[in-house]
C-alpha cells in the first residue's frame, strides 16, 4: 500500500508530469516525420515504377507489331528485335514478363504466365478502356494518329494469388493500317518497392524511434530537475517562514522571469502577512492593556469598598465608581465589537440619498452647547443644498468623531470650522481646528487603533477617549470608497479633509471584509 501511495505520489508531481507531456510531444513528432518520411519515400518509388513503365511502354511500342497472318488470316502481335543482341533481348524479356494483349472485344491474342497469375481483364473491362481511349472519327486527334500513337493510359494495381502486388499500366495500340486499336497492358512487381519500405521503417519503428523516446525522456527529466530547482529552492525557504521568522524573504534570481515575478509576489505576500501577524498582536496588547485597566479599577475599587468601607456613603461611592469603570468597559467591548465587525464585513452601508447640508447643521448645533462650555467658536460654512447618496448613521459617527475631537483638543478661546463643498465628481468636508495641533511623525499612527499622540496621556479617561474614533472615521470614508487626508501643525491646528464620491443607487452596500481599519 505504501508502494502505492509513493508511485501514485511520484506519478503526480510536477516533474514527471512535464517530462511525460515532453515525451509525448516528442513522440508524436517522431512519429509524424518518421510518416512524413515514409510517405515521400513511398511516392519517390512510386514516380519511379511510373517512370520505368513509361519507359517499357515506348519500347514496347518500338518492338511490337500486330499484322495478320497471311497464311492463316488471323490477327498476331510480332516482336522485331535482333534476337542476337542481349541488350535488345533482354528489354523483350522483361516487357514479357507482365505482359497482355487483346483486340478490341476483349479476346486475348497473347499473355503472360505472370499476367494470367493476377488475372486477365474481362471483356466488359477491356472494351470501355477501349472506348475511352480511342480517339473520335472526324476529331483532330483521330486525324493526325499514327499507327504507334496510342490513346488514354490506366494504371490499376492487381495482386497475384500469393498477395504480392502488381502495377499495370495500359492503353490502346494500332494494328499496322491503323485499322484497328488493341488492348496492350504490361506490369511490373511491387515486391521491391514494398520490401524497402518494410526495410526502411523497422528499424525505424523498433529501433531508432523508442532509442530515440528513451533519450529525449531521460534529457527532459533532466531539463524538468533542473527548471524546478528554483521552485524547490522557494518551497524549501516558504517551509523556514514561520509567525516567529516572517522577516525572512526568498532572494531573487536576477532573471527578470515568471519564476523572479512568482518569487516577488510570494516576498509581497509575506510582507502582508507580516504587517497583519504585527497588527493582531498589537490589538491584542492593546485590548488587554485598554481592558486590564477598567477591571483593575474595580477591582480596587471593590476592594476597598470590602475592607475599609465604614458607612453606607462610603459603600455608595465605591459602588459609584466601579459603575463608572464599567460603563467605561463596556464602551470598549462595543466599539471593539462594532470596528470587528465594520472590518469582517458584517457591518454593511445601508445607503439613501441624504442631504449632507442639512446633517452637518444639526450636527453643529448639536455640538454647539459642549464647544460653548468649552470656550471654543464652531462655526459652518455650508451650501443650500449637497445631496449624497451614504448611509446617513455611519456619516454622523464619522463627523461626530471630528468634532468631538477637534473641541477636546482646542484650547478655550480657539474655534472649529466645518466645511462643505460639491464638485461634479465629488464631496468635499473640511474639518479644522485650531488645537495643539499633531507633530509629523505621529500623523501617519493616527488612525490605528488604541493610539495617542504622546503627551494626551494614556489613560483612559473621559476626557481622552478609547482611541478607536480615528479607525472609525478611516473605516467609514474607505467604506463609501472615499478618501481622507489629514494636515496638522503643533501649535496651530489640524485640518481632516474628507473626499467623497457623489454615489449612486446602483452600489446600495459595500463590504470590505478582511481589510484593516488603519492604513
Amino acid at each position: 500500500m505504501a508502494a502505492k501511495r509513493d508511485f501514485r505520489r511520484f506519478t503526480r508531481g510536477l516533474r514527471f508530469r512535464l517530462t511525460a507531456s515532453y515525451a509525448l510531444i516528442f513522440a508524436l513528432l517522431l512519429i509524424g516525420v518518421a510518416a512524413l518520411v515514409r510517405e515521400r519515400l513511398a511516392a519517390s518509388l512510386d514516380n519511379q515504377v511510373h517512370e520505368v513503365l513509361n519507359q517499357e511502354w515506348a519500347a514496347m511500342k518500338g518492338y511490337l507489331r500486330i499484322e495478320r497472318n497471311r497464311r492463316t488470316g488471323k490477327v498476331e502481335p510480332y516482336w522485331y528485335y535482333d534476337r542476337e543482341d542481349p541488350d535488345e533481348s533482354l528489354i523483350v524479356r522483361r516487357i514479357q514478363r507482365v505482359y497482355l494483349a487483346t483486340d478490341a472485344d476483349g479476346n486475348v491474342l497473347e499473355s503472360s504466365t505472370a499476367y494470367q497469375d493476377i488475372g486477365v481483364d474481362p471483356p466488359s473491362v477491356v472494351q470501355e478502356r477501349v472506348r475511352e481511349a480511342t480517339p473520335k472519327k472526324g476529331s483532330t486527334a483521330m486525324a493526325s494518329a499514327a499507327p504507334e500513337t496510342g490513346g488514354k493510359v490506366f494504371w490499376t494495381e492487381k495482386r497475384d494469388p500469393q498477395g504480392a502486388p502488381y502495377l499495370i499500366r495500359s492503353s490502346i495500340v494500332w494494328d499496322e493500317g491503323h485499322h484497328a486499336p488493341y488492348y496492350v497492358a504490361i506490369g511490373m512487381a511491387l515486391s521491391d518497392n514494398r520490401g524497402i519500405l518494410r526495410d526502411f521503417t523497422a528499424p525505424l519503428y523498433e529501433m531508432v524511434i523508442p532509442a530515440a523516446l528513451i533519450l529525449g525522456s531521460l534529457l527532459g527529466w533532466f531539463m524538468a530537475g533542473r527548471a524546478l530547482a528554483p521552485v524547490l529552492g522557494v518551497a524549501r525557504t516558504a517551509q523556514r517562514i514561520s509567525g516567529s521568522n516572517l522577516s525572512l524573504r526568498i532572494p531573487t534570481r536576477q532573471a527578470g522571469d515568471e519564476l523572479d515575478y512568482l518569487i516577488l509576489t510570494f516576498n509581497r505576500m509575506i510582507e502582508r502577512l507580516e504587517a497583519s501577524f504585527q497588527q493582531m498582536k498589537q490589538f491584542s496588547a492593546d485590548v488587554s492593556h485598554e481592558l486590564r485597566t477598567p477591571i483593575t479599577g474595580i477591582r480596587g475599587q471593590l476592594e476597598v469598598a470590602l475592607f475599609t468601607a465604614k458607612s453606607t456613603e462610603q459603600y455608595r461611592e465605591a459602588m459609584f465608581n466601579a459603575l463608572q469603570d464599567i460603563d467605561r468597559l463596556s464602551q470598549i467591548v462595543r466599539a471593539l465589537l462594532l470596528l470587528s465587525q465594520a472590518e469582517s464585513g458584517q457591518l454593511v452601508l445601508q445607503k439613501s440619498h441624504v442631504d449632507l447640508s442639512q446633517l452637518v447643521q444639526e450636527l453643529v448645533e448639536q455640538f454647539q452647547i459642549p464647544a460653548e462650555a468649552a470656550a471654543v467658536q464652531l462655526t459652518a460654512d455650508l451650501p443650500p443644498s449637497c445631496s449624497a447618496y451614504v448611509d446617513r448613521v455611519q456619516i454622523e459617527r464619522m463627523l461626530t468623531n471630528l468634532l468631538s475631537n477637534g473641541i477636546k483638543f482646542t484650547p478655550e478661546g480657539g474655534s472649529v470650522r466645518i466645511s462643505l463643498q460639491s464638485f461634479p465628481e465629488r464631496i468635499e468636508m473640511v474639518v479644522e481646528d485650531t488645537g495643539c495641533g499633531i507633530p509629523t511623525e505621529h500623523l501617519p499612527h493616527i488612525f490605528d487603533r488604541f493610539y495617542r499622540v504622546p503627551g494626551t496621556g494614556t489613560a483612559p479617561s473621559p476626557e481622552q477617549g478609547l482611541g478607536l474614533g480615528l479607525s472609525f472615521v478611516d473605516w467609514i470614508v474607505r467604506a463609501h470608497r472615499g478618501k481622507i487626508h489629514v494636515d496638522s501643525t503643533p501649535g496651530a491646528g489640524t485640518r481632516f479633509t474628507i473626499k467623497l464620491p457623489p454615489g449612486s443607487a446602483s452600489l446600495d452596500t459595500v463590504e470590505l471584509s478582511g481589510q484593516s481599519a488603519a492604513l
